[in-house]
C-alpha cells in the first residue's frame, strides 16, 4: 500500500511539473513573458516543496542524499530568474522519480505475480459431497479436490492415481510435472491436467505459499551494502557538486554557471542504479525458485567464495531409496516388496513409509495388515493374506522366523537391510540408501565455473557414510561426525578464505545457517528453525537452484556498478562542462534526464539475467 501510494504521489508531481512547463512555453510563445514565469514557478513549487519534506525525512534517520543538490539546483535556479531551467529541473526529477517507482514496480512484477496467485478457498471432501471451504478450516488429513487450473490451496500428496501439476510460479520450470499417488505437491502449484484428490499434510498457515508470502514480505524492506556504499559516496559527490558550483561563480562572477553546474549534478544515478538493479535481481531469482531474503543477501551472495553441504536432505535426497531387493527363495522381488510394504503400513517409521510409497509407486494394492505387533524401532510382525509375516531389521527377524534372517552380502556404508520372513522362513531383504541427488557431480563443476573456490562437506554422520556418499565429487574437503556447534566452528574457521555459504534443511543446521555469510535453506517446507536462519530460500528441494541463484547475483550486482560508474562519469563530465559555459542550465538538465533514464534501464537489465 505504501508503495501505490508513493507511486501515485510521483505521478501526481510529474503531472504538475509537465503542466507548468508546458502552460509556460505556451504563453512564452504567446508574448507573455512574465505569465509564463509564473507559470513555471507554479509547477516547481510542489515538486520543490516535497522534495524538501523527503529530504527532512531523510535527514531525520540519519541519511543525507543527493536530493539535496535537486533542491539546490531549483532554489537557485527560482532564485536567479532562471524558471524555465527550474521548470525543467522540477520536470527532470519528477520524471525520474517516476520513473524509478515503475522500475521498482516491474521489477518486483514476479513476486507481485506469485503472491496474487494465492487462493483464498479449497474445494473439500465431506460426507459424500463437495464443499466451498475456507483455506483456515483445512486441516492435515483433509481430502480437497483440485479442478483443471486450481491452484493447490495447501501443501498435500496425490491421492489419486496421478497428478498433472505446473509449478513454473514456484521453480521457474516450464514442463509441466506428472506425479503418482503419494508424491507431495506444493501449495502454489497449478493443475495442468484432469482433476485429482489432494490429502492435506499441512494447514493453510504452515504451507509452502504461507511461507513464501512471508520471506517476500521480508525481502523488500532490507538496504544492501552497496547502497549503504553509495549513500557514503553520495556525501562526497554532494561536496565535489558545490565546490564546482562555487568555484564557477566565483571564478567567473556568473551565478547561471552554478547553476547549470547544479542542474546537471542532480539527480545522481547512485541513488537510482543501485536499489533498482537489486530489487530487479530478487525478483528474477524468484523467478527461478531462489527467494533472496532482501538486498543485503543478495549482494553477499555475489561474492561468496567457500559453500559448505550438509549431506542429508542437501546433498542427497533425504528419503530413504530402494537400492536392491535379494530374494532367499521363490519369492520374487515384487512379492518380498508387497509384504514388506503391506506390513509397514502399520508403522510410521521412516523406512516403513519409504517402503510403502515405493510400493504404491508401483501400483501394488496393499492389503489391511493383521495381527499386529511391532517393536518399535525394530521391526514389525503380522499377518497378510492369511500367511504370517515379519519384516524389519536382521536380528529382530531371525529372532522371530528362528532362522538367519541376515544372509546375503553386507551393506555398503550408509545403507539399511530390511530383512523379511514369510511363514517363518527367511524370503529375501531389501537393500535401502539415502541416494545422493542427481546430477551433483555436474552441478559442483558449474559452481565452480560461477566463482566458488572451495566447496565442503559437513555432515554428522560417520566418515565412512560420508566418503562412501561424496566418492567422485571432488570436494575440497569432507567433515564428519560434527555436532551443530562444530558445523558452526567449521563455518567461522573457513572464513579465512573468503566469504562462506552454508547450505542445509535440518534444525541441526540452523546455527550453522545463522553463522555463515549466506545461509542457504533447503525447501520452504523444511525445517521452520533453518528456514527462519537463513539469508536464502530454495522454493524447492533441489540443489541446481543454487546455479541460477549465483548468476543473478553476480549479474545484478554488476549491472549495478556499470550504471553506477557510467552515470557518475558522464555526470562530472557534464559538470565541467558547465563549470567552463558550454551547457546552459536547461541544457544541463536535459542532458542529466537522458543520462537517468540510460542508467534505469541498464538497471533494468537484471530483469533478463538469463540462468
Amino acid at each position: 500500500m505504501q508503495f501505490f501510494i508513493q507511486d501515485r504521489l510521483n505521478t501526481g508531481l510529474l503531472v504538475i511539473a509537465l503542466a507548468g512547463l508546458v502552460g509556460g512555453l505556451g504563453l512564452s510563445l504567446a508574448g507573455l513573458p512574465d505569465a509564463a514565469e509564473l507559470v513555471w514557478t507554479a509547477g516547481v513549487v510542489p515538486v520543490l516543496v516535497a522534495l524538501v519534506v523527503e529530504i527532512v525525512r531523510s535527514l531525520s534517520r540519519g541519511e543525507v542524499g543527493l536530493d539535496i543538490v535537486a533542491a539546490l539546483s531549483m532554489s537557485a535556479a527560482l532564485f536567479f530568474g532562471e524558471t524555465l531551467a527550474a521548470s525543467v529541473v522540477a520536470l527532470m526529477y519528477s520524471g525520474g522519480t517516476a520513473l524509478e517507482s515503475f522500475a521498482e514496480g516491474r521489477a518486483r512484477f514476479e513476486m507481485r505475480d506469485l503472491l496474487s496467485r494465492v487462493p483464498r478457498t479449497a474445494t473439500l471432501h465431506r460426507d459424500g459431497t463437495l464443499e466451498e471451504v475456507d483455506l483456515g478450516a483445512i486441516e492435515p488429513g483433509d481430502l480437497l479436490l483440485i479442478r483443471q487450473g486450481d491452484v493447490a490451496p495447501v501443501d498435500g500428496t496425490v491421492a489419486s492415481d496421478r497428478a498433472m501439476l505446473d509449478q513454473s510460479a514456484l521453480t521457474g520450470e516450464s514442463m509441466p510435472v506428472r506425479l503418482a499417488r503419494g508424491n507431495e505437491v506444493m501449495s502454489g502449484s497449478t493443475n495442468a491436467g484432469e482433476a485429482f484428490d489432494l490429502m492435506a499434510t499441512h494447514p493453510a498457515s504452515d504451507s509452502t505459499y504461507a511461507g513464501i508470502v512471508r520471506l517476500v514480505e521480508a525481502a523488500q524492506k532490507s538496504k544492501a551494502p552497496m547502497a549503504r556504499l553509495a549513500d557514503r559516496y553520495s556525501l562526497v559527490f554532494l561536496a565535489v557538486t558545490v565546490a564546482l558550483a562555487f568555484a564557477a561563480w566565483w571564478f567567473t562572477g556568473d551565478p547561471v554557471r552554478a547553476v547549470a553546474v547544479l542542474v546537471v549534478a542532480t539527480p545522481c544515478p547512485l541513488i537510482l542504479a543501485v536499489p533498482v538493479a537489486l530489487v530487479a535481481g530478487l525478483s528474477r531469482a524468484a523467478h527461478f525458485g531462489v527467494l533472496i531474503k532482501g538486498a543485503k543477501p543478495l549482494e553477499a551472495m555475489a561474492q561468496i567464495s567457500s559453500l559448505i553441504l550438509d549431506k542429508t536432505g542437501t546433498l542427497t535426497d533425504g528419503r530413504p531409496q530402494i537400492v536392491a531387493i535379494q530374494s532367499y527363495g521363490a519369492h520374487s522381488e515384487d512379492e518380498i516388496l508387497y509384504f514388506a510394504a503391506a506390513l509397514d503400513q502399520a508403522s510410521k517409521h521412516p523406512i516403513a513409509q519409504a517402503l510403502v510409497a515405493a510400493a504404491e509407486a508401483r501400483g501394488m494394492q496393499l492389503p489391511v495388515p493383521q495381527n499386529l505387533d511391532e517393536t518399535a524401532g525394530e521391526g514389525v510382525s503380522g499377518t497378510i493374506d492369511g500367511r504370517a509375516v515379519i519384516v524389519g531389521g536382521t536380528g529382530f527377524v531371525s529372532a522371530g522366523a528362528g532362522a538367519s534372517g541376515a544372509s546375503g552380502a553386507p551393506a555398503e556404508p550408509g545403507a539399511v537391510i530390511v530383512a523379511l520372513a514369510v511363514d517363518g522362513q527367511p524370503a529375501g531383504r531389501v537393500v535401502m540408501a539415502d541416494a545422493l541427488r542427481s546430477g551433483m557431480a555436474g552441478l559442483l563443476t558449474s559452481l565452480r565455473r560461477e566463482g566458488i573456490d572451495r566447496i565442503l562437506l559437513a555432515t554428522g554422520d560417520r566418515r565412512a557414510v560420508a566418503e562412501a556418499v561424496t566418492e567422485g565429487l571432488g570436494l575440497d574437503a569432507v567433515r564428519a561426525d560434527l555436532t551443530p556447534d562444530q558445523k558452526v566452528l567449521l563455518v567461522l574457521t573457513e572464513r579465512k578464505n573468503g566469504p562462506v555459504m552454508m547450505v542445509g534443511d535440518g534444525v541441526n543446521d540452523a546455527p550453522a545457517l545463522a553463522a555463515a555469510d549466506i545461509g542457504v535453506a533447503m525447501g520452504a517446507r523444511g525445517a521452520a528453525a533453518s528456514a527462519e536462519a537463513a539469508d536464502v530460500v530454495l522454493l524447492v528441494d533441489q540443489l541446481d537452484r543454487l546455479l541460477p541463484g549465483f548468476k543473478v547475483a553476480r549479474g545484478s550486482r554488476r549491472i549495478a556498478l556499470q550504471s553506477v560508474i557510467a552515470g557518475i562519469g558522464l555526470s562530472i563530465a557534464g559538470m565541467i562542462a558547465a563549470a567552463l559555459g558550454y551547457i546552459t542550465p536547461v541544457q544541463g538538465a536535459i542532458l542529466q534526464e537522458v543520462i537517468d533514464v540510460a542508467v534505469i534501464l541498464n538497471a533494468l537489465r537484471a530483469l533478463r539475467i538469463k540462468a
